[in-house]
């Protein structure tokens, strides 16, 4: 499969990359990163990295504006993106070929070609292995380099995640001889303000956790406003409790305008086919969904708890 990736990517002079809605590193990192290697292995080709902006990661890389007759003749890469619902810009249906790349489960296998790895740590992983792998005929940059790396050490928490191998390893420490600043993208990917470090004191001193390790945070619209913090900025916060002796999973509820948020983490029982259940999925440790009420929450919440007792 990775073979016929490169094959597509030789044919066309075109290539529009795209990844999931509110975007993580991985997301920027393995979207980003492939076009990179792409632009350096082709100059001559146009390449197109789009969607909406996530102005948290603009320290990682700013996206495209194109014109949909951009597409009439591309091809379009989704990267880190399990199902068609969840890809930024939803223009990747004009390409004239589609690609997915991902390390999610294949719940939706959209795409001419379906390359998953549901065992890899990151998606950003995966579009390294296909430069490894590639036998030369594919170029690493040292900005694909930094890219890639921002979204291993994101997507493995600084490689303290289960999904962490001896590869993910490997390869990190391959991308580190590459020149880029780590410090430097390590204080931008790391570093909190004020209001969101004062955040994490308030989730840290208000969570609720009962016998069976089950926990939850809930952050209101208002509690939000009283923060000065965005829905995004809360992504910083999911895995915090972690830290916490005795928790076995937990569930971040975040309210938005039209939606509530649900975060879910677990150190060992698998949660993202909970997540399906409320239309959502992810991986098995880390999964999110969206419900619209806060006793749709409840309910969530009491579902999670039936889910560890049963462990």
């Amino acid at each position: 499969m990775k073979q016929h990736i490169i094959d597509k990517i030789k044919q066309y002079n075109t290539i529009i990359l795209h990844r999931h809605v509110r975007p993580d590193p991985d997301a920027y990192g393995s979207q980003g990163g492939l076009a990179e290697i792409i632009k350096a292995t082709f100059p001559e080709k146009q390449v197109y990295t789009v969607g909406q902006e996530e102005p948290t990661l603009h320290f990682l890389r700013r996206l495209d504006q194109i014109e949909d007759s951009v597409y009439k003749e591309a091809l379009v890469i989704v990267c880190d993106t399990a199902n068609q619902a969840r890809i930024c810009d939803q223009r990747y249906k004009l390409g004239k070929e589609l690609i997915k790349i991902d390390h999610h489960p294949n719940e939706d296998p959209y795409g001419d070609l379906i390359w998953v790895e549901e065992e890899s740590a990151a998606c950003s992983q995966m579009v390294y292995e296909l430069y490894k792998t590639s036998e030369g005929q594919l170029k690493m940059s040292d900005a694909a380099a930094r890219l890639l790396y921002a979204g291993i050490v994101s997507d493995t928490g600084r490689f303290l995640y289960s999904s962490t191998t001896k590869e993910t390893m490997q390869y990190a420490g391959e991308l580190m001889e590459y020149n880029f600043n780590r410090q430097e993208l390590f204080n931008s990917m790391y570093e909190k303000d004020e209001h969101i470090l004062k955040m994490e004191g308030y989730i840290l001193q208000n969570f609720k956790m009962d016998r069976s390790g089950v926990a939850e945070i809930r952050l209101t619209k208002e509690l939000l406003n009283q923060f000065n913090a965005t829905q995004a900025e809360t992504s910083q916060l999911v895995s915090i409790l972690g830290s916490v002796k005795g928790i076995q999973a937990w569930v971040f509820f975040i309210e938005e305008d039209d939606q509530i948020r649900v975060r879910f983490r677990s150190k060992g029982p698998v949660i993202n086919g909970l997540a399906m259940k409320y239309g959502g999925g992810g991986h098995s440790l880390a999964a999110g969904a969206s419900v619209y009420s806060w006793e749709e929450a409840t309910s969530v919440l009491e579902d999670l708890k039936l889910l560890i007792a049963k462990k």
